[in-house]
């Protein structure tokens, strides 16, 4: 089972926030870390889809994240 992950990475805290604030909007997504400065070089974030994805034989796979 593919899991599906969406990162942000930033110079700053605001820009990696906008970004992860741009990747929920548009992406159908929920934030699973919020901007850090704690992991690798800049800031970064990460979200899930809010929703299971269907793969290519129609069923549907991946976590399902309730808000």
């Amino acid at each position: 089972m593919d899991d599906v992950s969406y990162m942000a990475r930033g110079s700053t805290r605001a820009l990696c926030q906008r970004e992860l604030d741009r990747i929920c909007r548009l992406l159908d997504a929920v934030p699973t870390m919020l901007p850090s400065d704690t992991v690798g070089h800049g800031w970064t974030a990460r979200a899930v889809p809010t929703t299971k994805a269907p793969d290519a034989d129609g069923d549907v796979r991946g976590p399902v994240v309730s808000g």
